[in-house]
């Protein structure tokens, strides 16, 4: 059994989708930024402000090594990717999919969230993202999966990424 595993960039809606396809298909649901939380006893904001971006990557880094392949749907932060170690571990745990948002979709989800994101807490957050996104395009591309959440609602969206799975001969 291996898991399944949502990255992406913020707003991507890998939690949404992930909580979907793990209810579609009768899979535990896991989010490394949840398991960081809970390990780490503060909130990802939180967790930014006091320790900085590398040493929150280093956390995603043990918690992705405390994991093993299981019959989930895995959520990640959308900067867990930015570490090549962390793709050793990735691979070892599941299959990734790369669940990709055009950059005006993304743009409109970050706007109506009420998530704080801690590497987007500036006056010029949408040229941020935009730049963030550019960065990590061609690393979120190296997913085993590819799947458009283009505006599909989260049912619709946790249908595709099932479809692709079997599809690729993963579900």
């Amino acid at each position: 059994m291996r898991s399944w595993i949502l990255v992406g960039m913020m707003g991507a809606g890998k939690s949404s989708v992930g909580r979907a396809l793990a209810t579609l298909t009768e899979r535990t649901f896991e989010d490394t930024d949840l398991l960081l939380q809970r390990r780490l006893g503060r909130t990802i904001p939180e967790l930014f402000r006091l320790y900085g971006e590398e040493a929150f990557r280093a956390h995603e880094t043990a918690v992705l090594r405390s994991l093993e392949p299981d019959n989930a749907v895995l959520a990640t932060g959308g900067g867990i990717v930015t570490r090549p170690a962390n793709w050793d571990e990735l691979r070892r745990i599941g299959t990734t999919i790369f669940l990709y948002a055009s950059p005006e979709i993304l743009l409109g989800r970050l706007e109506a969230s009420k998530k704080r994101r801690p590497l987007l807490e500036s006056p010029d957050w949408q040229e941020r993202a935009l730049s963030i996104l550019d960065e990590r395009l061609p690393i979120y591309q190296l997913a085993d999966l590819t799947v458009s959440m283009d505006d599909a609602p989260i049912e619709e969206a946790a249908e595709r990424v099932l479809a692709a799975l079997k599809e690729g001969g993963f579900a």
